[in-house]
């Protein structure tokens, strides 16, 4: 019996077939590039210059989400939806707080599009998670304060300019912003609840 020889695979050109695939791959696969936060970070402080910040309680709003994802504002249970209604109540009474007149819920700052001096809240958003707690529930979190931000950045709007925050010019949102800054602090996750 006679052996058969078996052809050979020329493979010279399976290179070049790989490297069409790949470039057709590459140019029809789309990436979304769009995901995440938009946040802008505070400037670089050295160690050195850093001094201890003395925050007053009072005007912190502490939204807590457990390894259960369960939340509590201000220390009390609470339902996600009750995040934004809750927020912006704490947002607009914050300048009504005449209690403690010694540490005042707000500095006067002169801001000449909106007429002069006015009273610039001292709130602060607090957002604290447990290290077990959901990547998506935690980005629900903060969709939901960034939307009482807009809320209420979008009523100081129609009081001063009489527009949506939204149709406003650049120097008039960056006034409304001065108005009210977007102030989150997002501490370090805590290992409350265990892994």
């Amino acid at each position: 019996m006679a052996r058969r020889s078996v052809p050979e695979i020329n493979a010279a050109s399976m290179a070049d077939v790989a490297f069409i695939l790949l470039i057709f791959f590459l140019s029809v696969t789309s990436m979304d590039s769009d995901k995440g936060l938009f946040r802008t970070l505070p400037p670089y402080v050295p160690v050195e210059e850093q001094t201890k910040i003395k925050v007053v309680e009072k005007y912190l709003f502490v939204v807590f989400l457990n390894k259960n994802d369960n939340l509590m504002i201000e220390k009390k249970p609470a339902r996600m939806q009750d995040i934004r209604p809750k927020c912006i109540e704490f947002l607009t009474n914050m300048n009504n707080d005449m209690t403690d007149l010694s540490v005042p819920g707000y500095d006067v700052v002169d801001i000449p599009l909106l007429g002069g001096p006015q009273k610039v809240t001292k709130a602060i958003v607090s957002i604290q998670n447990d290290r077990g707690s959901s990547y998506d529930k935690y980005i629900e979190v903060q969709n939901e304060i960034v939307a009482a931000y807009n809320i209420v950045r979008d009523r100081h709007a129609r009081k001063f300019f009489h527009k949506k925050y939204d149709d406003l010019t650049e120097d008039e949102q960056n006034a409304i912003k001065e108005l009210l800054p977007q102030k989150i602090s997002e501490m370090e996750p805590k290992n409350i609840g265990g892994n």
